[in-house]
Protein backbone atom coordinates (compact mmCIF):
# COMPACT_ATOMS: atom_id res chain seq x y z
CA UNK A 1 0.00 0.00 0.00
CA UNK A 2 1.10 3.68 -0.55
CA UNK A 3 2.24 5.61 2.24
CA UNK A 4 0.34 8.92 2.66
CA UNK A 5 2.86 11.84 2.19
CA UNK A 6 2.63 14.40 4.95
CA UNK A 7 1.77 17.90 3.93
CA UNK A 8 5.00 20.69 2.98
CA UNK A 9 5.10 22.60 6.32
CA UNK A 10 6.82 25.24 4.11
CA UNK A 11 3.40 25.66 2.27
CA UNK A 12 1.85 26.01 5.47
CA UNK A 13 3.84 28.61 6.48
CA UNK A 14 3.44 30.62 3.06
CA UNK A 15 0.11 30.80 3.78
CA UNK A 16 0.20 31.86 6.97
CA UNK A 17 2.75 34.78 6.40
CA UNK A 18 0.43 35.64 3.42
CA UNK A 19 -2.82 36.18 5.63
CA UNK A 20 -0.83 37.99 8.43
CA UNK A 21 0.56 40.07 6.03
CA UNK A 22 -2.72 40.89 4.36
CA UNK A 23 -4.75 41.00 7.72
CA UNK A 24 -1.77 44.00 8.49
CA UNK A 25 -2.38 45.75 5.18
CA UNK A 26 -6.39 46.20 5.90
CA UNK A 27 -5.51 47.57 9.54
CA UNK A 28 -3.48 50.11 8.62
CA UNK A 29 -5.69 50.69 5.82
CA UNK A 30 -8.17 51.19 8.18
CA UNK A 31 -6.38 53.00 10.51
CA UNK A 32 -5.24 55.68 8.38
CA UNK A 33 -1.73 54.92 8.22
CA UNK A 34 -1.56 53.69 5.10
CA UNK A 35 -3.14 54.78 1.67
CA UNK A 36 -3.93 51.65 -0.08
CA UNK A 37 -6.73 51.17 -3.35
CA UNK A 38 -7.79 47.48 -2.10
CA UNK A 39 -9.76 47.62 -5.75
CA UNK A 40 -6.66 47.84 -7.26
CA UNK A 41 -3.96 46.38 -4.76
CA UNK A 42 -6.13 43.31 -4.20
CA UNK A 43 -6.00 41.36 -7.60
CA UNK A 44 -2.12 41.30 -7.50
CA UNK A 45 -1.37 40.30 -3.80
CA UNK A 46 -4.32 37.34 -4.99
CA UNK A 47 -2.20 36.17 -8.02
CA UNK A 48 1.27 36.84 -6.54
CA UNK A 49 0.31 34.91 -3.21
CA UNK A 50 -1.58 31.98 -5.43
CA UNK A 51 1.46 31.57 -7.74
CA UNK A 52 3.39 31.17 -4.66
CA UNK A 53 1.13 28.86 -3.91
CA UNK A 54 1.19 26.45 -7.00
CA UNK A 55 5.35 26.66 -6.81
CA UNK A 56 5.33 25.22 -3.76
CA UNK A 57 2.53 22.69 -4.40
CA UNK A 58 3.62 21.37 -7.90
CA UNK A 59 5.66 18.23 -8.79
CA UNK A 60 5.80 19.10 -12.30
CA UNK A 61 7.53 21.62 -14.88
CA UNK A 62 4.84 23.27 -15.89
CA UNK A 63 3.13 23.64 -12.54
CA UNK A 64 6.37 25.60 -12.19
CA UNK A 65 6.04 27.29 -15.25
CA UNK A 66 2.60 28.38 -14.36
CA UNK A 67 3.00 29.68 -10.82
CA UNK A 68 6.05 31.38 -12.26
CA UNK A 69 3.39 33.24 -14.62
CA UNK A 70 1.04 34.41 -12.07
CA UNK A 71 3.73 35.95 -10.03
CA UNK A 72 5.02 37.66 -12.76
CA UNK A 73 1.99 38.84 -13.80
CA UNK A 74 0.82 40.26 -10.19
CA UNK A 75 3.87 41.67 -9.62
CA UNK A 76 3.55 43.19 -13.18
CA UNK A 77 -0.07 44.91 -12.33
CA UNK A 78 1.51 45.83 -9.17
CA UNK A 79 4.30 47.85 -10.30
CA UNK A 80 1.84 49.34 -12.97
CA UNK A 81 -0.59 50.65 -10.47
CA UNK A 82 1.93 51.91 -7.90
CA UNK A 83 3.69 53.77 -11.06
CA UNK A 84 6.54 51.95 -10.83
CA UNK A 85 7.05 50.85 -14.53
CA UNK A 86 4.93 52.49 -17.83
CA UNK A 87 3.92 49.37 -19.43
CA UNK A 88 -0.31 49.97 -20.96
CA UNK A 89 -3.23 47.01 -20.65
CA UNK A 90 -2.88 46.11 -24.75
CA UNK A 91 1.00 45.33 -24.01
CA UNK A 92 0.57 43.46 -20.81
CA UNK A 93 -2.50 41.49 -21.22
CA UNK A 94 -0.30 39.78 -24.59
CA UNK A 95 2.71 39.08 -22.04
CA UNK A 96 0.33 37.34 -19.80
CA UNK A 97 -1.01 35.26 -22.34
CA UNK A 98 2.52 33.97 -23.71
CA UNK A 99 3.25 32.94 -20.50
CA UNK A 100 -0.05 30.73 -20.37
CA UNK A 101 1.17 29.53 -24.02
CA UNK A 102 4.69 28.60 -22.68
CA UNK A 103 3.05 26.82 -19.42
CA UNK A 104 0.74 24.55 -21.85
CA UNK A 105 4.53 24.00 -24.41
CA UNK A 106 6.19 22.76 -21.28
CA UNK A 107 3.85 20.56 -19.99
CA UNK A 108 3.51 19.52 -23.87
CA UNK A 109 7.12 18.47 -24.26
CA UNK A 110 7.04 16.95 -20.53
CA UNK A 111 4.39 14.62 -21.57
CA UNK A 112 6.18 13.60 -24.75
CA UNK A 113 9.46 13.19 -23.22
CA UNK A 114 7.79 10.45 -21.23
CA UNK A 115 6.01 8.76 -23.95
CA UNK A 116 9.41 8.43 -26.13
CA UNK A 117 11.84 7.40 -23.17
CA UNK A 118 14.22 4.95 -24.98
CA UNK A 119 13.48 2.28 -22.56
CA UNK A 120 10.24 2.38 -22.96
CA UNK A 121 8.87 0.35 -26.15
CA UNK A 122 5.17 -0.02 -27.75
CA UNK A 123 3.77 -2.36 -25.03
CA UNK A 124 4.97 -0.62 -21.87
CA UNK A 125 4.47 2.92 -22.40
CA UNK A 126 3.18 4.66 -19.44
CA UNK A 127 -0.77 4.82 -19.44
CA UNK A 128 -1.50 8.42 -19.33
CA UNK A 129 -4.55 8.18 -16.74
CA UNK A 130 -2.39 6.35 -13.92
CA UNK A 131 -1.26 9.48 -13.04
CA UNK A 132 -2.89 12.74 -13.87
CA UNK A 133 -1.19 16.01 -15.19
CA UNK A 134 -4.08 18.31 -16.37
CA UNK A 135 -4.45 22.03 -16.89
CA UNK A 136 -7.14 24.40 -17.80
CA UNK A 137 -6.50 28.03 -18.41
CA UNK A 138 -10.09 29.86 -19.54
CA UNK A 139 -11.44 26.80 -20.72
CA UNK A 140 -12.81 23.19 -19.41
CA UNK A 141 -12.19 19.81 -19.89
CA UNK A 142 -14.43 16.06 -19.43
CA UNK A 143 -12.35 12.98 -19.04
CA UNK A 144 -13.75 9.58 -18.03
CA UNK A 145 -10.66 7.59 -16.54
CA UNK A 146 -10.75 4.00 -16.57
CA UNK A 147 -7.29 2.54 -15.48
CA UNK A 148 -7.40 -0.12 -12.61
CA UNK A 149 -4.27 0.98 -11.01
CA UNK A 150 -5.26 5.05 -10.95
CA UNK A 151 -1.96 6.30 -8.88
CA UNK A 152 -3.45 10.46 -8.45
CA UNK A 153 -1.62 13.45 -10.02
CA UNK A 154 -2.21 16.76 -10.15
CA UNK A 155 -5.41 19.11 -12.05
CA UNK A 156 -4.96 22.96 -12.25
CA UNK A 157 -8.04 24.81 -13.16
CA UNK A 158 -7.27 28.76 -13.40
CA UNK A 159 -10.80 30.70 -14.48
CA UNK A 160 -11.65 26.84 -16.24
CA UNK A 161 -13.63 24.09 -14.92
CA UNK A 162 -12.90 20.14 -15.05
CA UNK A 163 -15.00 17.32 -14.90
CA UNK A 164 -13.35 13.88 -14.57
CA UNK A 165 -15.17 10.67 -13.78
CA UNK A 166 -13.35 7.86 -11.96
CA UNK A 167 -16.50 5.84 -11.42
CA UNK A 168 -14.87 2.85 -13.43
CA UNK A 169 -11.34 3.43 -12.63
CA UNK A 170 -9.71 1.23 -9.51
CA UNK A 171 -6.86 2.32 -6.50
CA UNK A 172 -4.76 -0.24 -5.46
CA UNK A 173 -3.96 1.16 -2.06
CA UNK A 174 -4.25 4.87 -1.42
CA UNK A 175 -3.98 7.66 -4.31
CA UNK A 176 -2.96 11.18 -4.06
CA UNK A 177 -4.82 13.92 -6.59
CA UNK A 178 -2.89 17.44 -6.06
CA UNK A 179 -5.43 20.12 -6.85
CA UNK A 180 -5.38 24.24 -7.97
CA UNK A 181 -8.23 26.08 -8.64
CA UNK A 182 -7.98 29.70 -8.95
CA UNK A 183 -11.34 31.42 -9.96
CA UNK A 184 -12.20 28.21 -11.31
CA UNK A 185 -14.19 24.54 -10.32
CA UNK A 186 -13.15 20.83 -9.94
CA UNK A 187 -15.78 17.88 -10.13
CA UNK A 188 -14.85 14.46 -9.36
CA UNK A 189 -17.37 11.87 -9.37
CA UNK A 190 -15.58 8.23 -7.85
CA UNK A 191 -17.06 4.95 -7.26
CA UNK A 192 -19.34 3.70 -3.70
CA UNK A 193 -16.28 1.82 -2.47
CA UNK A 194 -13.72 4.75 -2.02
CA UNK A 195 -13.21 6.46 0.76
CA UNK A 196 -12.36 10.65 0.04
CA UNK A 197 -10.13 11.84 2.18
CA UNK A 198 -9.64 16.08 1.85
CA UNK A 199 -6.42 17.86 2.75
CA UNK A 200 -6.59 20.57 1.28
CA UNK A 201 -7.14 24.27 2.31
CA UNK A 202 -9.83 26.18 0.83
CA UNK A 203 -9.23 30.09 0.37
CA UNK A 204 -12.46 32.69 -0.38
CA UNK A 205 -13.25 29.31 -1.85
CA UNK A 206 -14.86 25.83 -0.81
CA UNK A 207 -14.84 21.78 -0.97
CA UNK A 208 -18.20 19.63 -0.92
CA UNK A 209 -17.88 16.42 -0.47
CA UNK A 210 -20.96 14.43 -1.67
CA UNK A 211 -19.94 10.59 -1.48
CA UNK A 212 -21.63 7.77 0.02
CA UNK A 213 -19.38 6.25 3.22
CA UNK A 214 -18.88 2.66 1.98
CA UNK A 215 -20.59 0.01 3.62
CA UNK A 216 -19.68 -3.40 4.30
CA UNK A 217 -16.00 -4.43 4.70
CA UNK A 218 -13.25 -1.90 3.67
CA UNK A 219 -12.04 -2.07 0.56
CA UNK A 220 -8.90 -0.11 1.65
CA UNK A 221 -9.29 2.47 -1.33
CA UNK A 222 -8.74 5.77 -0.33
CA UNK A 223 -8.59 8.99 -2.82
CA UNK A 224 -6.68 12.11 -0.30
CA UNK A 225 -7.62 15.17 -2.87
CA UNK A 226 -4.56 17.82 -1.36
CA UNK A 227 -4.13 21.55 -2.55
CA UNK A 228 -5.51 24.94 -2.54
CA UNK A 229 -9.14 26.03 -3.68
CA UNK A 230 -8.92 29.77 -4.28
CA UNK A 231 -12.18 31.85 -5.31
CA UNK A 232 -13.61 28.81 -6.55
CA UNK A 233 -15.06 25.30 -5.83
CA UNK A 234 -14.71 21.78 -5.81
CA UNK A 235 -17.24 19.15 -5.98
CA UNK A 236 -16.29 14.94 -4.88
CA UNK A 237 -19.38 12.49 -5.16
CA UNK A 238 -20.30 9.45 -6.58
Amino acid sequence: MRTRRERNPATQMVIGLFVIGLGMLFLLDNLGWLDLDLRVHILPTILIGAGILKVLQTRTQSGIVIGGVLIAGGSLIMLKELGWIDIGWRTLWPLLLIGAGVAVVVKSMANRSALEQPHAGPLDKPDADVVLNYTAIMGGFKHRITTQDFRGGEITAIMGGCELDLRQASINGEAVLNVFVLCGGIGIKVPVDWTVVFDGTPIMGGFDEKTVPPTGPGSGKRLIVRGYVIMGGMEVRN
